[in-house]
């Protein structure tokens, strides 16, 4: 198969992160690059291995943001919770002229397919964001495939033609980008990603989305698929949504990701190829596909349907939770924040993990609606009744999985099998969404909004499980250096000036 459109390093490297100017739906602009590739190269780690990254910060646009941090998404940072990445939470960022900072930590048990993002400001969305596999040689699911590499790695992304700190909200994306590579509505030269498959093999296919903001409806035409993971969980496989069926004509395929949002009709359906990559088997012409889309009435996923492979019940099982919250979350129309029991979430001088570590408690750190303390080995239910403005709301929780067990659109209650996942849509109105974790995991975790936007204007909060054993942690030396470093910077540093346009070729 032909070489995947990222570079793959892992679970040893180092990541340098640039500025450049790129155009992958033929409108070029400045961009935050990794190893020189939007979106980043693909790390990759067997189960159990030890992670060595170094991210060193060049950057220098101050049309974007400069300093850093890097969260790998997904990883659950098991005694290593300095290393997982929120600004303002568990570091301050990289200053930037060269300035590094090397995360060490263990996949140990988990394995699957993630993503690496920037977790500073909305700097994500220029372009620091990129695939993350950890491979299983015990899979579960082995029987169920024949190749699993980098090459059927599908990244889906929004990309937007204005940077990151000038959109005005609510942003729209301008293009949608499969493996880095889409089009613009009425520009039909870009260049499509292209999946090349042989005929008669089986393809697992590992789907991440690196959206900011949209959501996505992923289909492959004339193809049915089987769902065998999600956020790393394995699951018991779903059939007739996503394992590809090899079928026996030799041509070219629409692979299809929709998005609910978008300028200039982005979200209204895929013409020009836009919103497309091309699955082309092997001799197949060199061509666009002229498959038909799959009809509205086909099978959509569906949350419920997904139950876990292996300790399939919920926490607790049925019992009542050691520990139950219900967050009310909300849009302020008059400061244009959003809130978390009625609180803002803005990041604290010093991260929530050095103020816990020199023995402050929680409460005063952040303001009540900011923080919640969690006490160890204890069974927690949050329940998420939908905030309709903005939405619908994809709420991600570090640290954890969680199960699900009221999924939005359903008023049912499942503790025996619900699915396990570490993001869930909190849905529309009348849905509360309801999750369950054990806090085995000591650490200051980070709970908010994935919509990139949403979290920068407040959307989120920490809970500080178990803060008498967050001291057992032992962050390396230069981890205690990040804050006096960034708060040496001049102001000028840290700066965002108006973007100029780029001549367009």
């Amino acid at each position: 198969m032909a070489q995947p459109p990222t570079g793959i390093m892992g679970p040893v490297g180092t990541m340098t992160v640039t500025n450049k100017i790129v155009g992958p739906d033929g409108f070029r602009r400045p961009v935050i690059v990794v190893n020189d590739l939007h979106p980043g190269p693909l790390v990759t780690g067997q189960k159990g291995d030890n992670f060595d990254i170094t991210v060193v910060n060049n950057l220098e646009d101050s049309t974007m943001l400069r300093q850093t941090s890097v969260h790998w998404h997904g990883l659950f940072q098991h005694q290593s919770a300095w290393a997982d990445g929120p600004e303002g939470v568990t570091q301050c960022p990289i200053s930037q002229s060269g300035e590094s900072f090397r995360y060490t930590f263990t996949g140990g048990q988990e394995a699957g397919t993630y993503w690496y993002h920037s977790h500073f400001g909305t700097q994500y969305c220029d372009g620091l964001r990129g695939p993350m596999v950890v491979y299983d040689p015990q899979d579960p699911h082995l029987g169920l495939y024949d190749v699993d590499d980098a090459t059927t790695i599908l990244t889906l992304t929004d990309w937007y033609h204005l940077q990151a700190p000038a959109l005005q909200a609510p942003a729209r994306p301008d293009a949608t980008l499969i493996n880095g590579k889409g089009r613009q509505p009425g520009n039909t030269n870009a260049e499509l990603a292209i999946v090349n498959v042989e005929e008669g093999k089986r393809y697992r296919i590992r789907l991440i989305s690196l959206s900011c903001d949209p959501n996505y409806v992923f289909s492959i035409d004339e193809h049915e698929m089987t769902i065998i993971e999600v956020d790393g969980q394995n699951i018991a496989p779903v059939p007739g949504i996503q394992r590809i069926r090899i079928f026996t004509a030799v041509k070219n395929y629409w692979i299809r990701s929709l998005p609910n949002l978008g300028n200039n009709g982005l979200a209204g359906g895929f013409t020009g190829g836009i919103n497309s990559a091309v699955l082309r088997y092997s001799g197949a012409a060199s061509a666009e596909p002229t498959t038909p889309q799959w009809p509205n009435t086909s099978k959509v996923l569906d949350e419920t349907e997904l139950h876990p492979l292996i300790n399939a019940a919920a926490p607790g099982g049925s019992a009542p939770a050691d520990v139950h919250l219900n967050l009310a979350l909300a849009f302020n129309a008059g400061t244009r924040k959003w809130t978390v029991d009625g609180k803002s979430w803005t990041s604290p001088p010093e991260p929530v993990m050095a103020q816990m570590m020199a023995g402050i408690p929680p409460e005063q750190l952040l303001p009540a609606g900011s923080i919640r303390t969690l006490p160890r080995n204890a069974v927690v239910e949050v329940s998420l009744p939908a905030l309709v403005t903005g939405g619908p709301h994809p709420f991600h929780l570090h640290g954890h999985a969680f199960s699900v067990v009221r999924s939005a659109g359903s008023s049912i209650y499942n503790y025996d099998n619900p699915v396990r996942r570490d993001v869930v849509s909190i849905g529309n109105a009348g849905d509360n969404v309801t999750i369950r974790f054990i806090t085995d995991n000591p650490g200051p975790w980070f709970f908010h909004c994935h919509i990139e936007f949403h979290l920068h204007d407040g959307l989120a909060m920490v809970f500080a499980e178990a803060p008498e054993a967050i001291a057992e942690q032992a962050p390396p030396a230069e981890w205690n250096t990040l804050c006096d470093r960034f708060n040496a910077l001049p102001e000028s540093a840290t700066r965002i000036t108006a973007p100029t346009p780029v001549p367009q070729a």
